[in-house]
């Protein structure tokens, strides 16, 4: 078995390393592909995370490799990482030489499906994997009338680029509680709804909403779902998302560091309270919600990594889990055109955020219920260490 682990370590620092620096390919080779068919396509939910727009050319939304680990796909091509299609078969490569096959991920039979009122429920739910989904209510955030967006965030350039291709706006509660109870019948299992700023009572009393279409649509009293806000004035509007029936809640802080906060997050500084305000909101949230039932959101990359992993460990303390996605300077923000710190820098954080998650007692079903997706480094090394990767068993048989 250690052996194994080491072979898995050695293939996630590949994994982190392609998330990093993207991957390059020809469009044209997914002409092989059955594509918005068998295979899921990319669904611009809230952001485009490829290193540059493709309006009208699909891409699919990720890999498996042979040992089962699950890869994004983040065009890039000025990438030395490449996919490749060669005698029927799709390989990822470096600088050309083969490294393995790939199998794309299966797309779910709701995509295919349309809410009462005729909308594709590709349109409002993405699927993410081993049973995550994620809803976007709103592709587009306010603090851009005031010139005070997150300065690394590109929502509103997403909903420019993509809105009318892709029939992207806003969703309503009925066609979210629909497209839940067709995914959750499905066999999905967790939901994250998020959306772009908007005022406090609004957002409020649109997720109670949503609460309630879910409810009725899943007949589930726990939905198992993660309710995404900004910090409120008033916490007690923490305890009405519970009472509402969320199992989780997320308020992303995005920087440790308060004063690059004010100046990366200018609208969350001045229209929440200050970075002080968010700290207080997330300790609140953990006594409403409970100890691993709180999430947050560090964009690893915009501070020095010692700030990053400060914010981690304070806020574990506390019973916060605390992410730190690697930042990709995405098309439309503000910082366009910036460079992430290279490949190991953010290998060596995700370790140290999963010694952090572990020495805090955190589980895996923790962090799965908080999260808006299963696939990260850190997720995978729980799979590593937890020895729960379908190629375990396999060796084991």
């Amino acid at each position: 078995m250690s052996n194994l682990k080491e072979r898995l370590y050695k293939e996630l620092e590949l994994k982190n390393s392609t998330s990093v620096e993207g991957i390059s390919f020809d469009p044209k080779i997914f002409r092989h592909l059955d594509l918005g068919g068998r295979y899921r396509e990319v669904i611009h939910s809230c952001f485009e995370m490829a290193y540059e727009t493709h309006v009208g050319i699909a891409f699919p939304d990720g890999f498996r490799s042979p040992t089962g680990l699950t890869y994004n796909l983040r065009w890039d091509r000025r990438s030395p990482y490449s996919l490749i299609y060669d005698k029927g078969r799709y390989y990822l490569a470096h600088q050309g030489e083969l490294i393995f096959p790939v199998d794309f991920l299966e797309r779910p039979d709701f995509y295919g499906m349309k809410t009462s009122d005729g909308t594709s429920m590709r349109t409002i739910a993405r699927y993410n994997c081993d049973g995550i989904i994620s809803i976007a209510y709103s592709n587009e955030c306010s603090l851009k009338e005031s010139g005070q967006d997150c300065k690394f965030c590109n929502i509103n350039a997403t909903k420019e680029t993509y809105g009318e291709a892709e029939g992207i706006g806003w969703k309503y509660p009925k066609q979210i509680g629909e497209t839940v109870g067709a995914a959750y019948r499905e066999g999905a299992t967790h939901l994250n709804l998020t959306g772009g700023f908007v005022a406090e009572r609004r957002e409020v009393e649109y997720y109670l909403d949503v609460a309630d279409a879910i409810r009725e649509h899943t007949g589930l009293a726990d939905f198992n779902a993660t309710a995404v806000v900004g910090a409120p004035h008033d916490l007690t509007v923490i305890d009405k998302y519970k009472e509402a029936g969320y199992r989780t809640i997320a308020t992303n802080i995005e920087v440790w560091d308060r004063n690059i906060f004010k100046a990366i997050c200018p609208g969350k500084d001045l229209q929440c309270g200050g970075w002080e305000h968010w700290i207080r909101t997330l300790e609140y949230e953990v006594e409403v919600f409970g100890w691993g039932r709180v999430r947050s959101n560090i964009v690893a990359g915009l501070e020095p990594k010692d700030s990053t992993l400060e914010g981690v460990e304070y806020l574990a303390s506390k019973g916060v889990i605390c992410h730190a996605g690697s930042w990709n300077p995405n098309p439309g923000s503000a910082l366009q055109g910036h460079r992430t710190p290279e490949p190991a820098w953010h290998f060596d954080l995700h370790k140290k955020v999963a010694a952090i998650y572990r020495k805090y007692g955190f589980s895996y079903d923790q962090l799965f219920d908080s999260s808006n997706n299963s696939i990260s480094i850190v997720h995978d090394i729980y799979r590593i260490e937890d020895e729960t990767l379908p190629i375990f068993q396999r060796k084991v048989a």
